[in-house]
């Protein structure tokens, strides 16, 4: 009897040239670095040189994340990934009411210019690629980032790197949004603009279905949720007056890659051939980059067990073989103690050595497109595109991504799926290794990192500081600037970046566009 699939697809146990009837493999598939891409968006992938290799990491201050990124470069990374607390990623200073108790705790508190100057303290940003996983309030970011670099003498046009900016995914799956969605939308092609104009080796998107198959999405649910916010976006930025090659070819996306290995492997390659597609057809792109779909992969966080979290080294180094043979630009290894807590300065050095294991000890980087013309992969790669297509179509139908987000679609059918999973790993008929199979009468211990509770009151100490230092006319004047101009039609990044310059908090700055773009309250009906 044949399997399903994570996307509900049969997996036959023999496939053939039978199963591939009608299938032009020349026209279909083409070459490496070819429309369609399927078969990866450069002629060479890692026979030239190895995928980026990106830590996610911070918590705690500014200080101790930069302590923890310094030995990450020193053992061998080559590219940053900063994980920020979830105050910061709603838009709240350290010592405002809502963040007490998660300062520090799921990554670094950024409050101000002066924590993001001790966050990159020593690291040169003309040198170092940095990815900032900020959604709401990832112009601030930026523009923080932008200045430090300013700082060490490095200009704009000069630093590289990503912020995710996606918020439409918050209002989908993860829930760390400020404003309503339209205001949302109409900031993020601001950032377009901007980075158009200033940073032009940015990119200035990650479009994240990430945190969809988290929230229990299945890979066809993750490539067509992620590529409808992708067209959400593209047409944004052309109805800001942009044209589509200036800004496309620096989108880029952000996928999990789970245990699943063929399936996800097949997921990849449709998610290219189909915004190929899109971007070369349905929104007339000319430069061929802008038909390319780059991405970044982080192992997949929500198959990490608590239960005996060793096992997790063996389920990262699949996934991580996955992402790899699936054609990623870069890759984050989730540490084996996620689940638990804080991963240790060890178990992040072996999510490190986990990808340095397969760029260098393993033949896969050899050669191009391992499973090209698989009967297996081949079939399940169609299939992932026509069951992504439809999901595609049906958010196309309500109106678009954000009136299908308005209306709650995509959250729905998501957690439909995610109980789905829950019922079948409840019932053993999802088999997942120490926790409802194969289990231990007795874990053995383990003690995790621990994010120190002062850290909090520190951190408002320095917040106080800064407040009664700066030129408080000068911050009042800059705020005022950035409401004028959210109230207008300007591009708001400019005022912003004069107000975090004068030293506003990422909490004062977050203030002064809720007071004019309100916040957004979700929906639960559909």
């Amino acid at each position: 009897m044949a399997r399903e699939s994570e996307s509900g697809l049969p997996i036959e146990p023999v496939y053939g040239p039978a199963d591939l009837d009608g299938w032009d493999p020349g026209r279909k598939l083409g070459e490496p670095g070819a429309y369609p891409f399927t078969r990866g968006v450069y002629p060479t992938m890692y026979t030239g040189r190895p995928w980026t290799v990106r830590q996610y990491a911070g918590f705690g201050t500014a200080a101790e994340s930069n302590a923890r990124y310094r030995r990450l470069i020193a053992h061998g990374t080559t590219g940053l990934s900063v994980a920020f607390d979830l105050p910061t990623q709603i838009g709240h200073d350290s010592d405002a009411p809502l963040a007490h108790g998660e300062v520090g705790k799921v990554g670094v508190a950024v409050d101000s210019l002066e924590d993001m100057r001790v966050l990159f303290d020593g690291i040169p940003l003309d040198r170092v690629s940095t990815s900032m996983t900020i959604n709401a309030p990832a112009a601030l970011l930026l523009l923080l980032y932008e200045l430090v670099a300013e700082e060490q003498g490095v200009t704009a046009d000069r630093i590289t790197g990503t912020i995710q900016n996606d918020v439409l995914k918050e209002y989908i799956a993860r829930g760390t949004y400020i404003f309503p969605p339209r205001p949302s939308l109409r900031l993020t092609a601001d950032i377009f603009r901007y980075c158009t104009a200033r940073t032009p080796r940015w990119n200035t998107i990650s479009i994240s279905g990430y945190h969809m198959a988290e929230a229990g999405a299945s890979p066809a649910q993750e490539i067509a949720f992620t590529l409808a916010d992708g067209i959400a976006y593209v047409r944004t930025a052309l109805a800001a007056g942009l044209d589509v090659d200036d800004f496309a070819p620096r989108l880029s996306f952000f996928f999990v890659a789970r245990t699943t290995l063929l399936e996800e492997v097949a997921k990849f390659r449709a998610a290219r051939r189909i915004w190929a597609r899109v971007m070369r057809e349905q929104f007339g792109a000319r430069d061929p980059r802008s038909w390319m779909l780059r991405f970044h992969t982080q192992t997949a966080g929500v198959q990490l067990t608590a239960q005996q979290p060793e096992v997790n080294l063996v389920r990262v180094a699949v996934q991580a073989l996955a992402a790899v043979l699936g054609g990623t630009q870069s890759l984050h290894t989730n540490s084996f103690d996620e689940a638990i807590a804080l991963p240790t300065e060890k178990s992040a050095r072996l999510a490190l050595r986990t990808q340095q294991v397969l760029a260098h000890e393993t033949d896969v980087p050899a050669t191009v497109d391992p499973f090209a013309g698989s009967y297996a992969v081949e079939r399940m790669t169609d299939g992932l595109e026509e069951a992504a297509l439809d999901l595609m179509r049906r958010v196309e139908e309500a109106g678009g991504a954000v009136a299908a987000i308005e209306r709650g679609l995509q959250k729905a059918e998501i957690e439909r799926n995610a109980y789905r999973i829950a019922r079948e790993t409840e019932s053993g008929d999802r088999v997942v290794v120490g926790v409802n199979r194969f289990r231990l009468d007795e874990e053995e211990p383990y003690v995790p990192l621990r994010v120190d509770p002062a850290i909090e009151s520190r951190q408002c100490e320095r917040l106080a500081r800064l407040r009664a230092d700066r030129d408080r006319r000068a911050v009042a004047a800059a705020l005022d600037a950035l409401r004028t101009a959210a109230e207008g039609e300007d591009n708001v990044l400019y005022p912003m970046r004069e107000a975090l310059r004068a030293r506003a908090t990422v909490g004062e700055v977050c203030g002064a566009l809720r007071e004019v773009w309100g916040s957004h309250v979700p929906s639960d009906t559909f």
